[in-house]
């Protein structure tokens, strides 16, 4: 087993900042998204990379590719692999279009449930699934919901991170994740309290993007890529 991802030493030297234009267009089941601009990047490529990488035991390149150097080429594809078409796609607009807290209403006396909120499905299904592979020293890819929208165009303001290790005191969890955005940081964090699942959830970040909100996150379906010769063995 490889030794503990660490973003100062794991990640990629260079931040995700790439040319304006789209580097790929996303078949998805509502149309074509240009993801790989400067509000898209290419965080899912770099996270799914840094962690084949990691499981190759070699470490990142530090020199930003070039267009046409094969470790862009490697890192669009595994961003094109972090979306995992078409049931990823499905998941983070399912997820856009939810409310933040569990909706119900009460009806003779008793709560009647209509449908579970973000942070429930972040804190009681996925935060259970991921807090066990880190546990067990696997880094995990997250999917990070940041937008409340109906518009398809909008899946491209969505983030995604390395979630390496986590810090819990009572119902407090302190994520550490790495985020492409912010580089080589060891100090970058999602965090959140457990205690009210049902309710919509504040949680707390650091994260490189723009100032918007975490809304949740998700386990992002991630299998190991040998890394492109001449960089990996």
């Amino acid at each position: 087993m490889p030794r503990t991802f660490l973003p100062s030493r794991d990640g990629f030297a260079f931040v995700n900042s790439w040319p304006r234009q789209p580097a790929v267009t996303l078949p998805t089941p509502f149309g074509d998204i240009g993801v790989g601009n400067a509000e898209g990047g290419l965080c899912g490529g770099m996270v799914f990379a840094a962690l084949d990488f990691w499981h190759a035991g070699t470490a990142t390149p530090a020199e930003r590719p070039a267009k046409d150097d094969p470790l862009y080429t490697f890192l669009v594809d595994r961003l094109i692999d972090s979306w995992h078409l078409p049931a990823g796609v499905v998941q983070y607009y399912q997820w856009m279009n939810l409310p933040d807290g569990d909706s119900s209403f009460t009806a003779l006396g008793r709560r009647v449930l209509i449908e579970r909120g973000v942070s429930w499905r972040t804190i009681r299904v996925q935060w259970a699934q991921i807090s066990k592979d880190l546990d067990s020293g696997v880094p995990v890819p997250l999917g990070v919901v940041t937008i409340d929208s109906k518009d398809p165009r909008d899946l491209a303001l969505n983030h995604q991170v390395l979630a390496v290790g986590y810090n819990r005191i009572g119902n407090r969890v302190t994520l550490r994740v790495y985020d492409p955005n912010r580089g080589r940081r060891d100090d970058t964090f999602i965090a959140f309290d457990t205690g009210a699942p049902a309710r919509a959830t504040t949680f707390g970040h650091n994260l490189g993007i723009g100032g918007n909100r975490v809304r949740g996150f998700f386990r992002a379906a991630y299998r190991p890529r040998r890394v492109p010769s001449p960089l990996g063995p």
